[in-house]
């Protein structure tokens, strides 16, 4: 699940929990809306969690390690 769906998840429990005030035989609409507020604040806590363990494609540490610094002085010419 990504961040958009479980945002997505939130802003309908929210509004099914909080906004709505019809009566549907079968299902609570208020238990309901907070199911999806929970199950959407799970998917997004675990996503990003997934986002920040992941590294890209494995080439930041060889971009980091070939890094070139050109120093410039005050005339705007490389050294």
């Amino acid at each position: 699940m990504g961040i958009s769906l479980s945002v997505l998840l939130i802003a309908v429990g929210a509004v099914l929990a909080w906004a709505v005030n019809a009566e549907v035989s079968g299902i609570d609409l208020q238990v309901a809306g907070v199911i999806l507020v929970i199950v959407g604040a799970i998917g997004l806590i675990a996503s990003l969690i997934f986002w920040s363990s992941w590294g890209g494609f494995g080439r930041r540490d060889a971009a980091a390690a070939s890094t070139t610094v050109i120093e410039r002085d005050s005339t705007g010419s490389a050294r």
